[in-house]
C-alpha cells in the first residue's frame, strides 16, 4: 500500500481504509461538548489507542481528587442486582435495560471512570469513534483498581438511535451519549470520563521516558513490521526493537511509536502487502494488551517513581487529556497519589464468556451479540462491587 500523505505525522494506519482529518476540541463540561473546535492538523484513524495513558493522565487525576469531590448520590445499602437464574429466557436484545430513567447501580465507595481512546472523522457533525472504551473502577472497599473492557463490536441499543455497535455511540453523541449507552445497557453508574487521542499518547509516553514491558516474540515482530511498512525508522521517528530470537518472552523498552503499535495489535495478514508480515490475533487480544499496558505503567509508578516525580508527571500530562474533572480537583492530587498507586489491579472483558455469539446486521456488519443480558450485567456488577452485591429474584 502506498504511503499516506499524512506520513509526516509519523503514523500511517495501513489496517484502516483511509486517513481522516482530526478535529480536536477544547475542554468539555459535563453538560456536553463545546461548539468551539480547534483544528489540530491531519492524523489518521486511531483505533484502540492509549487507554494505559488515559489511566495515568485522566484516571489518576480523577482518583486522587475523589476525596474533595462533592458526594455523588450513592447507595449506602448493598448493591442489588437481578439474579441471572431468575429468568430462563435468553435474548439477543436488551430492551428491558435501555431506559434512561432506570435506577443505576452505584456505591459511595466505588468511583467509575469511563476511559476513551478517540478516533476523529474530521466532520464538524461527527464526534469520531471511540473504538475502545474501558471502565476504570476505583474500589475503596476492597482497595482495588478494576478495568472493564467493552468489545467495540458489541451490539447494543443506543438511546435515541436504535441498535448499533457500541463504539458508534461516541460518533453520534460524544462522551455524553457513550456514557448514556453504557448506563442504559449495563445498568452501572458512570461518574467521570477521560479522553485522549493519538498525539497525546505519543507525548505522554515520552514524558514517562518510555515503558519497559514483557512481550512475546510475535508482538515484537509485529511492532517492527509496522515500523518497517510505515518507514518510521527511515524518517528518524523511531527504531526497530532489538530482541533475542531464541526467547519466547523478553522485556523490551518501548517509545511512543512502538507502544502505540503494541496497543493497537490485533493481528494482521499480509501487513503492507508482505506475506511474511502475518500475525494471529483479534480484538480480544488487543483489549488484553491495552490492559496489560495499564498494569505495566502502574507497576512502574508504584516501584520507581517518587511523590515529586508523580506530581511532575501529572502536571505535564494533565493538559493532554480531556476530562470533566475540574481544575481545583486536579490540584488536590498530591496528598493521596501514593495511596491509590498501591491498590491491586484486576481486569475483565465484556461480554463475559459463554454469553455471546457472533452475528450480522441487516447490512452485513459483523457484530458481537449478547445472548444473556442478565448474566452479563450480573457478572459486571459482581466484578466491580464484589461482596456489596446482593441478588434479587
Amino acid at each position: 500500500m502506498a504511503e499516506s500523505k499524512n506520513s509526516q505525522d509519523g503514523f500511517v494506519d495501513i489496517s484502516s481504509s483511509s486517513d481522516v482529518d482530526k478535529v480536536y476540541n477544547g475542554p468539555k463540561s459535563g453538560k456536553g461538548r463545546s461548539n468551539k473546535r480547534k483544528k489540530a492538523g491531519l492524523t489518521v484513524r486511531v483505533i484502540c489507542l492509549v487507554l494505559s495513558i488515559i489511566f495515568l493522565a485522566g484516571g489518576i487525576l480523577v482518583l486522587y481528587a475523589h476525596s474533595r469531590m462533592p458526594k455523588y448520590k450513592a447507595l449506602t445499602d448493598p448493591v442489588v442486582v437481578t439474579d441471572p437464574k431468575a429468568s430462563a429466557d435468553e435474548s439477543d436484545t436488551n430492551k428491558d435495560a435501555v431506559n434512561d430513567n432506570q435506577k443505576l447501580i452505584e456505591h459511595d465507595e466505588v468511583l467509575n471512570i469511563l476511559l476513551f481512546g478517540q478516533d476523529y472523522s474530521g466532520s464538524k457533525d461527527d464526534y469520531g469513534r471511540s473504538d475502545t472504551m474501558i471502565l476504570m473502577s476505583l474500589d475503596n472497599i476492597n482497595k482495588k483498581i478494576k478495568l472493564t473492557s467493552f468489545q467495540r463490536d458489541t451490539y447494543v441499543y443506543i438511546p435515541g438511535y436504535g441498535d448499533d455497535k457500541i463504539n458508534a455511540a461516541f460518533s453520534l453523541g460524544g462522551e455524553g451519549l457513550a456514557i448514556r449507552t453504557i448506563e442504559a445497557n449495563f445498568g452501572i453508574k458512570v461518574d467521570k470520563y477521560a479522553t485522549v487521542d493519538f498525539d497525546s499518547f505519543r507525548k505522554i509516553i515520552k514524558i514517562l521516558g518510555g515503558i519497559d514491558i514483557e512481550l512475546n516474540i510475535q508482538e515484537i515482530k509485529y511492532i517492527n513490521a509496522q515500523i518497517d511498512v510505515n518507514h518510521q525508522q527511515e524518517r528518524g521517528l523511531t527504531e526497530f526493537l532489538e530482541y533475542d530470537p531464541d526467547k519466547e518472552m523478553q522485556v523490551v523498552h518501548l517509545d511512543g511509536y512502538q507502544a502505540l503499535w503494541y496497543a493497537r495489535d490485533r493481528g494482521e495478514e499480509n501487513l503492507g502487502g508482505n506475506p511474511e508480515y502475518s500475525f494471529d490475533g483479534d480484538d480480544w487480544d488487543r483489549t488484553h494488551r491495552q490492559r496489560n499496558l495499564i498494569e505495566t505503567i502502574i507497576k512502574y509508578l508504584r516501584t520507581k517513581a517518587s511523590l515529586a516525580e508523580l506530581i511532575g508527571i501529572v502536571n505535564d500530562v494533565g493538559p493532554l487529556v480531556t476530562t470533566n474533572l475540574k481544575k481545583d480537583q486536579i490540584l488536590f492530587l498530591a496528598t493521596n497519589i501514593m495511596t491509590y498507586i498501591g491498590y491491586d489491579m484486576e481486569q475483565i472483558t465484556l461480554p463475559s464468556e459463554g454469553n455471546w455469539r457472533y452475528g450480522h446486521t441487516n447490512d452485513g456488519q459483523s457484530v458481537i451479540v449478547i445472548t444473556d443480558w442478565n448474566q452479563v450485567k450480573y457478572d459486571m456488577a459482581s466484578f466491580i462491587y464484589e461482596k456489596a452485591v446482593v441478588t434479587s429474584k
